[in-house]
């Protein structure tokens, strides 16, 4: 039975780009059963959410389950490559280089200070 979709679905040609860059499932044991769209459809409403895992709805897969893979594909690298990719993907289409050639820090949020002690308005009064 089809579910109705959710605002955090993602489309064909989203699942698409994303399938291919999916971890097989391992060699030698069960058959996979699980849907991975469904798996990063579920992780997508999380995440865009912000609700805690065991929330999900039923029409997902179990939560534990959903849980699982995004550690897994946390541990194994896959977030990395799925965003790495995109990235390409998205640098080409505006008509850039898919790989940066430069990089800017922001030297304000590196800043440190040598001063020690308390301060602000509550030590000031005091004095």
């Amino acid at each position: 039975m089809a579910r109705s979709a959710y605002p955090s679905d993602l489309t064909d040609e989203q699942w698409k780009l994303l399938e291919p860059l999916i971890p097989p499932a391992k060699p030698g044991g069960r058959p996979r059963s699980t849907d991975m769209r469904e798996v990063m459809n579920g992780i997508l409403y999380v995440v865009r959410g912000g609700i805690a895992w065991r929330l999900l709805p039923h029409d997902f897969p179990p939560w534990y389950t959903v849980y699982h893979f995004f550690w897994a594909w946390r541990r194994c690298g896959v977030w990395k490559k799925i965003h790495d990719q995109l990235h390409e993907q998205t640098r080409q289409a505006a008509g850039r280089d898919p790989q940066p050639s430069a990089a800017i820090l922001d030297s304000q949020s590196a800043k440190t200070t040598e001063k020690g002690g308390p301060s602000g308005a509550m030590t000031r009064a005091r004095r």
